[in-house]
């Protein structure tokens, strides 16, 4: 029967004596909720690692021991791992891996030694950035150097590449562990610090790697990635097909009935030109391209680097600035090899995030940008263009969603005016006003939008006159911005 309160738990018509309290916790949160967001890293396996591809596998501790076994050591999904813990060390990380394409062919490139050496002395070799020492003693024929160089390369299973055949000449073949696109874009070089010089008489020529052709399919990985999450994708490829279907995977998600906020990050390697036609050619407000400009270290170490920073600082506050933020391990590019100011901006223009580094040679961050940058009409906007325009937005929405759901779950609706009970489970329009503004208050306090007195004015939230179980709203918030430029005159006076 009704009555003027009505319990979830307790029956109407109990008659046996006793004390029944019901605890409900649907108002214990108070403040701003947290967005809970899943990184998940998509890469190639080898044989020797355990992962059962396209299953996807939680990392319960961002420790990358778990990743190598899973990946196999020297695979792409261990890189990628590894640079992201160093960046996030507390994220909440899945591995999903992939194998090889049966039809793909591995990147391959060599090292031609001179000699002999007229002294003793070590060579400093870069892989990946990873630096292979090789001894050399005076007198040493371009042969015993290849072979020397061979053998510390094979020393290091973690290297992204092999010397498959020991070599019989001063030549050395160079071949990447995983077929396709990707070896293409493995570094190999010496010397690279100051101070760092081959011995006397030795002299090394690096044909760079290339050759690498076919990529995984990355349908059947988003596909294995269903579910209620919000993701952020860390991607080692960026050909146009694959790139294509996770903008649209994450469209779809992206949408009001999934609102499953997620964000794929990749990098790139290239000239400008090369970078500014790929940005051309893309326009998703759901991923990222970080640029390689020529690093030593593999583009989809820094995407995931770059990712794990952006997920770390987005969860504590989706509208702060990433600039200055460190690339734990990534070395900075000589600096005849980085983007000068008027090209980093060009870059930005086209939907290319950029990077920029300190004197001591750290790399850090610039700006995350989306390669959002026309509407659906062809019309030029900026509404994405900064990934903390829409993981502010994705915020609002979130925690607009958690105060409905958590307050009013099974409630009932009425007009606004209704004479009922007190304690009845009923809401109306108005209270439902009032809720928003003060979640718009809170959320001001903190930091994520401005401007809550016009946003009173303009929201509209009222009982649907074709459904009388709907409640329709429109809300438009002010997002707070980030200080990126400070622009000022200086007149001075004699």
């Amino acid at each position: 029967m009704a009555d003027n309160v009505s319990f979830r738990e307790i029956p109407a018509d109990v008659l046996v004596p006793g004390q029944y309290i019901e605890i409900d916790g649907s108002r214990a949160d108070s403040g701003t909720p947290p967005i809970p967001r899943k990184i998940i890293i998509m890469g190639q396996k080898l044989a020797a690692g355990t992962s059962v591809t396209l299953v996807p596998t939680e990392v319960p501790v961002a420790t990358p021991d778990q990743v190598v076994q899973l990946g196999g050591r020297g695979s792409l999904l261990a890189q990628m791992a590894v640079e992201a813990f160093k960046a996030h060390p507390y994220g909440k990380f899945t591995v999903i891996a992939a194998d090889d394409l049966v039809a793909g062919v591995a990147a391959t490139g060599s090292i031609l030694a001179a000699g002999p050496a007229t002294a003793s002395g070590t060579i400093a070799l870069y892989i990946d950035g990873t630096l292979v020492q090789v001894g050399v003693t005076s007198g040493d024929t371009a042969i015993q150097i290849a072979a020397n160089i061979a053998s510390q390369i094979n020393a290091n299973p973690d290297l992204p590449l092999s010397v498959p055949v020991a070599p019989t000449t001063a030549t050395l073949a160079l071949v990447a562990r995983h077929k396709g696109e990707c070896g293409n874009d493995i570094d190999v070089r010496h010397s690279f610090y100051l101070g760092q010089n081959l011995p006397s008489g030795v002299a090394l020529t690096v044909t760079p790697m290339a050759g690498g052709t076919g990529n995984p399919d990355v349908g059947p990985l988003l596909a294995a990635i269903k579910g209620d999450d919000r993701i952020v994708l860390i991607s080692p490829w960026t050909d146009s097909s694959n790139i294509v279907k996770i903008e649209a995977d994450f469209a779809d998600r992206y949408g009001p009935m999934k609102q499953q906020e997620s964000h794929c990050f990749a990098a790139l390697s290239g000239t400008f030109a090369t970078l500014v036609t790929y940005g051309t050619g893309r326009n998703s407000p759901h991923v990222s391209i970080i640029p390689r400009e020529g690093n030593m270290v593999a583009p989809w170490r820094i995407a995931a680097s770059v990712a794990g920073l952006c997920a770390l600082r987005g969860s504590g506050d989706p509208a702060r600035p990433y600039f200055g933020m460190v690339l734990p391990g990534i070395p900075a590019p000589a600096e005849s090899a980085r983007f000068d100011q008027p090209t980093r901006n060009n870059l930005l223009k086209n939907g290319i995030s950029t990077l920029r580094y300190d004197a001591g040679g750290k790399a850090m961050i610039e700006m995350v940008a989306t390669t959002y940058k026309t509407n659906s009409f062809g019309i030029p906007t900026r509404a994405y263009f900064k990934l903390q325009s829409k993981w502010t937005a994705d915020y609002f929405r979130y925690a607009w969603k958690v105060l409905i759901a958590t307050r009013y779950p099974d409630f009932k609706l009425a007009d606004d005016g209704t004479n009922f009970a007190p304690g009845q489970p009923i809401v109306t329009p108005s209270v439902l006003k009032i809720e928003t503004i003060a979640l718009a208050r809170t959320l001001e306090y903190a930091g994520v939008i401005e401007n809550v007195d016009e946003f009173k004015k303009t929201l509209l939230i009222l009982r649907s006159i074709a459904n009388p179980n709907q409640v329709n709203a429109v809300a438009s918030p002010n997002l707070v911005n980030q200080f990126d430029v400070f622009a000022a005159a200086v007149k001075f006076i004699n």
